[in-house]
C-alpha cells in the first residue's frame, strides 16, 4: 500500500511537470512534432505510438524507424524510441519501445497494434505495456489499450481520432489510482498536392485542452519543410524531412520561452516498397 501511495503521489507529479515528454503523452517521431505535436494525421511507422488507426494508411510494407529526443539541454529528458511496421493483406501491424529518463527516474513502453481499412477509414487497436522505474523503490507497470482511426470524407480532407487508456489502467497493481486517459481529435486537409494544412485538439483529464496547428510542404519529391504551433504551454517548432530512396531522415526544432529548446530526430528505412 505504500508503495502504491508513493508511485501514485510521484507519478502525479511527474505527470504534472513533464506532461507531453515522457513515453505516455508525448507524440513520437520527428516529423509529427515539427508539425506541432500532430498526433492523429501524417501516417507513418511512428503512428504505432500517436495513433494506431492511422497505420494501415502507410505506403510501404515494412518500415523500421529509430527516433532520438533532447529537451531541454537535460539528458533526464532524453527519449529514445525504435518501431516497426508491416503490412499485409488482412491489414497492418505495428510494433514500437520506447524509454524515456535517466538512471534514477526512468519510463518504458511497448507496443503491439493492429490497423485495417474498412471502405473510407482505417481503424486500429493497440495494447501497451508501460512501466514506471524509480531507483531505490522499484518499478510498476500497466496494460493499456488505445482505439484510433482516420476516415477520408473526401480526397482532400480526413478527419482522425484517438483515445489512449480506454480501459483506464492503474498506475501500479498496489494502486487503485488511474493513469489517464486522453482524446484526440483533428482534420488534415490538402488543398494541392504538395501542401497539407493540420488541425488537431488534444485533453486530457489533468491538464487544458491543447490545440494544435501545422503546416508541410513538399519542395521537392525528396525534400518537405515543417512548421507547427501549439498551445498549453504555448511552442513553436520548424522541420525538415529528407526522402533519399529507401532512407528517409526527419529533423524538428522546439522551442518553449519558458524552458528552453527540444531537438527531435528520426530515421527511417524501408525494407520493401
Amino acid at each position: 500500500m505504500r508503495k502504491g501511495f508513493f508511485f501514485f503521489f510521484f507519478f502525479s507529479s511527474i505527470q504534472l511537470t513533464l506532461a507531453q515528454m515522457d513515453p505516455l503523452t508525448q507524440v513520437h517521431g520527428a516529423s509529427n512534432q515539427a508539425l506541432g505535436n500532430i498526433r492523429v494525421h501524417h501516417s507513418n511507422v511512428w503512428s504505432i505510438f500517436n495513433n494506431v488507426g492511422a497505420l494501415d494508411r502507410i505506403l510501404s510494407s515494412e518500415i523500421l524507424g529509430v527516433g532520438f529526443d533532447h529537451r531541454y539541454g537535460l539528458k533526464e529528458l532524453t527519449t529514445l524510441n525504435l518501431a516497426g511496421a508491416f503490412r499485409s493483406q488482412k491489414g497492418t501491424f505495428g510494433i514500437g519501445i520506447s524509454r524515456f529518463g535517466g538512471k534514477l527516474f526512468n519510463q518504458q513502453t511497448f507496443n503491439l497494434g493492429y490497423s485495417n481499412t474498412l471502405g473510407i477509414a482505417s481503424i486500429g487497436i493497440k495494447a501497451e505495456w508501460f512501466q514506471t522505474q524509480i531507483e531505490n523503490f522499484g518499478s510498476a507497470g500497466s496494460l493499456l489499450i488505445s482505439l484510433g482511426g482516420v476516415a477520408e470524407l473526401s480526397p482532400n480532407l480526413f478527419l482522425g481520432a484517438h483515445i489512449s487508456n480506454i480501459n483506464r489502467g492503474k498506475i501500479s497493481q498496489d494502486s487503485e489510482s488511474r493513469l489517464p486517459t486522453a482524446v484526440q481529435m483533428g482534420l488534415e486537409y490538402r488543398p494541392l498536392e504538395s501542401l497539407s494544412l493540420f488541425f488537431e485538439v488534444e485533453k486530457d483529464i489533468q491538464i487544458q485542452p491543447i490545440t494544435k496547428l501545422g503546416i508541410a510542404y513538399s519542395l521537392q519529391d525528396f525534400l518537405v519543410l515543417r512548421s507547427g504551433v501549439n498551445t498549453n504551454p504555448s511552442r513553436l517548432f520548424f522541420g525538415l524531412g529528407v526522402l533519399p530512396g529507401k532512407i528517409q531522415f526527419d529533423y524538428s526544432y522546439g522551442q518553449n520561452s519558458a524552458l528552453g529548446s527540444t531537438h527531435h530526430l528520426s530515421l527511417g528505412y524501408k525494407l520493401r516498397d
